[in-house]
């Protein structure tokens, strides 16, 4: 194997070659004619001519070596159910949703709106989707019904999937009334519904439009469905970018490309080999459940573990004891859900034999240095940070270990991934940013195999909203700040929209938080920019202590805000310290662990939060308001 430097320019100065062989890691039923159509940019189109299908490659290619391999490990706490899928089951399973969508007039081109819990169910009819040439669209379970209005109406599917409910931290969900609302309100709503009847809604929806999944599956039980095969460039699936406001922004993918890119990540970034046990701890409603917990693991024959509930439900220990159960290899999740299992006993973790785990991945959020050193030191076992965006579908700054194991800086998530051409652009003049100084994280042209198409149905939003940002330059905006050391490594340091202008200075929300992070009370931390009538904008904190009795006291808590002030001072300077800093219990986040910025900055302004998915605390975002309004 060459060197990290010689491997990443090779795939920069000779893509064609490069993904040529990295593309026979898939079957092509008919192959390529053209590695690398750039014939149109900003498009780039990969593998052109060449006819595959995401499906077989995920399961039919493995039934002659692995049929009787587990694939897909279901666990659900919430429900106390586990079924274990092999090669071959689950390839029955996927043909029978095929047949059911097949009888419901899905056919190749049309979109399939899913919108269901962490259930199996959900990877079957994504996989059948993918073996009919049907373009699905995952919907965040808990999205609630204006949102989910307005992803029909973009996406204007054939059929919806969706069950009667979802269960979160020992509450049931219901999903019926929601999606009855959604319909009502949308102007292209399709005609049917097949709905996954778990018995967990106290009243099921009597809806005309439903279908019950159950006795079609039993109807087509023994069913074979052909896989089309689709060329390349052919849309594989829509997915939206979450707290959009206004017209969803659909992230359009294709299918060779986005299967070649997941099979090579496997190896070079994750170091999965065939028969491993891989659990990603997210959701299938975020690219991150798309790429890691369903398409690669199974596109490189390993085993997947998708698991419905929360990492602390019955306690701290579950994720640890799944480790053990399933003798997992590796494990995906964000840095909150290690924040959080951060202040849980740390004898849950001790008390789990962990030996079968190779590498902790990180990635969706920065990876603050003392979260990162925690559990690094409290597993003994590499944690590799990774920074990637819906957009990109995978890793484009990590560790390539696969490749070279170059040593993890902590705060960085790495360098640049094989395939992107990734650089630093100063934000008003284009130009390249001398090492250490901050800069906007931009790709050149061509984005490599993976990476969206366009935006779904307006290839103007596409070119405007991603490759018209940065002056004078035709590059891809990724709208985040980083800063690129001597050596090549990248720290992210926030969104482009999330800089505090604070008396002139331009300050990143993600480098006050680090500061705050690395004080001792600290468990977590949000910090957002508000309007502030003299200085143009102030950053305000919203900090969750380890101790929450710490600030029990008035006195207390005036002194631990003035002890967090004066820690930002010392790391950034007087210029960075929070105007304020208010103490909760907790912090609004999605399912999968992100914080809601955005709705945080919004309720610190006296603004509507406007469009958000169902957060793992509702009581979180009151809290917030209360708080800033002075009665929390």
């Amino acid at each position: 194997m060459p060197s990290y430097r010689d491997f990443h320019r090779e795939s920069i100065d000779d893509p064609e070659g490069f993904w040529r062989r990295e593309a026979a890691r898939i079957h092509w039923e008919t192959p390529f004619s053209d590695v690398l159509d750039r014939s149109n940019p900003p498009f780039a189109r990969w593998f052109c001519g060449g006819r595959t299908n995401l499906c077989h490659n995920a399961v039919d290619r493995h039934l002659a070596a692995r049929a009787q391999q587990d694939a897909l490990i279901y666990v659900s706490t919430e429900t106390g159910i586990e079924r274990r899928y092999t090669y071959a089951s689950l390839h029955a399973e996927v043909n029978r949703m095929a047949a059911v969508m097949r009888s419901l007039g899905v056919k190749r081109g049309d979109r399939v709106l899913i919108y269901l819990p962490m259930i199996p169910e959900a990877v079957f009819a994504m996989l059948a989707c993918a073996r009919l040439g049907a373009i699905h669209s995952v919907v965040f379970g808990g999205f609630a019904a204006p949102s989910l209005a307005a992803r029909i109406d973009d996406a204007r599917p054939a059929l919806i999937v969706t069950a009667d409910a979802g269960a979160r931290g020992g509450k049931v969900i219901d999903y019926t009334p929601l999606v009855d609302e959604a319909l009502s309100r949308a102007q292209h709503a399709p005609a049917q519904v097949l709905l996954i009847d778990r018995q967990l809604a106290p009243e099921r929806l009597k809806a005309p439009y439903i279908v019950d999944y159950e006795p079609l599956r039993e109807q087509y039980f023994d069913a074979h469905v052909p896989c089309e095969w689709l060329e390349s460039n052919e849309p594989s699936y829509v997915l939206y970018t979450s707290g959009t406001t206004g017209k969803p922004k659909g992230v359009q993918r294709d299918v060779g490309g986005y299967a070649v890119a997941l099979a090579a990540s496997m190896e070079y970034i994750f170091e999965g080999r065939p028969g491993d046990v891989m659990f990603t701890a997210s959701d299938i409603g975020w690219v991150v459940g798309h790429s890691y917990i369903i398409y690669a693991p199974l596109l490189a024959g390993l085993t997947t573990v998708m698991y419905e509930g929360t990492p602390v439900r019955p306690d701290g220990g579950i994720w640890w004891r799944l480790v053990e159960q399933y003798r997992i290899n590796l494990m995906f999740t964000a840095p909150t859900a290690i924040r959080v299992l951060k202040k849980q006993d740390p004898a849950l973790l001790r008390a789990a034999d962990l030996s079968s785990l190779r590498t902790l991945f990180l990635a969706g959020e920065p990876l603050d240095e003392p979260t990162a050193a925690w559990i690094g030191d409290a597993l003994g076992k590499p944690v590799v940070d990774n920074y990637w965006q819906t957009e990109t579908g995978w890793p484009m700054l990590a560790i390539q270990r696969g490749v070279e194991a170059l040593p993890q800086k902590l705060g960085s998530p790495g360098v640049p991934v094989y395939g992107y051409d990734l650089r630093l652009l100063d934000e008003h003049t284009g130009e390249p940013c001398a090492s250490g100084d901050k800069g906007v994280i931009a790709l050149g042209y061509p984005l490599p195999p993976g990476c969206m198409s366009t935006v779904w149905g307006d290839d103007a939003r596409f070119v405007k909203t991603y490759w018209q940002s940065v002056p004078g330059q035709h590059v891809y905006s990724t709208f985040d700040w980083g800063v690129q050391d001597d050596d090549g490594y990248v720290t992210i340091l926030g969104r482009t929209d999330d800089v505090i202008n604070v008396a002139g200075h331009r300050l990143g929300t993600r480098e006050i938080e680090e500061a705050l992070s690395s004080h001792a009370a600290v468990a977590e931390v949000a910090v957002v920019g508000v309007n502030d009538a003299v200085k143009g904008q102030a950053a305000i904190a919203f900090v969750v202590l380890r101790d929450a009795g710490a600030v029990d006291d008035p006195d207390a808590a005036k002194k631990l805000e003035a002890a967090l002030a004066a820690t930002v001072d010392r790391q950034l300077g007087a210029i960075a310290r929070p105007a304020r800093v208010h103490f909760v219990s907790s912090l609004p986040k999605t399912r999968s662990g992100k914080l809601l910025r955005r709705a945080i900055a919004a309720l610190a302004e006296g603004r509507d939060p406007g469009d958000l998915p169902t957060i793992e605390d509702p009581a979180a975002l009151v809290l917030i308001r209360e708080v800033v309004m002075g009665r929390g």
